[in-house]
């Protein structure tokens, strides 16, 4: 799978937009104070991935450094942050089932996260 480069604008437009879905979320739900908290941080973030361009860890994150080895730092990391979401599924899975409840939302995410996977290995067996 190739990698590609991004505007340095693309993930600071992301967490603009994510921040006014949350806030907008909490608003609607009655949480008035945790909507501005929340607008406020997704906003801090958007800035300083906006304007840390000098850093090149940053600019890993946001996706418009075209590096070889950075990109290959990035996969891993994105790799590793997915296992340590899986494990987090499964154990919240087994202690929802300890507890006599059906682990619904534990069960499905654990079967997307399955699918994924098998879709993604099938596809890159595929293409070569």
């Amino acid at each position: 799978m190739t990698c590609n480069t991004r505007s340095r604008f693309f993930l600071p437009g992301v967490c603009v937009a994510l921040g006014g879905a949350m806030a907008g979320a909490l608003w609607i739900g009655g949480q008035g104070g945790s909507a501005v908290f929340s607008a406020a941080l997704f906003l801090a973030i958007a800035a300083a991935l906006l304007l840390g361009g000098r850093s090149e860890t940053i600019r890993v994150v946001r996706g418009d450094q075209p590096d070889e080895r950075w990109r290959m730092h990035d996969l891993r990391a994105t790799a590793f942050s997915g296992l340590v979401l899986i494990c987090i599924v499964i154990g919240a899975f087994i202690v929802e089932v300890a507890r006599g409840h059906d682990g619904s939302p534990y069960a499905a995410l654990g079967a997307a996260a399955g699918i994924a996977y098998l879709v993604a290995v099938i596809a890159l067996r595929v293409r070569g």
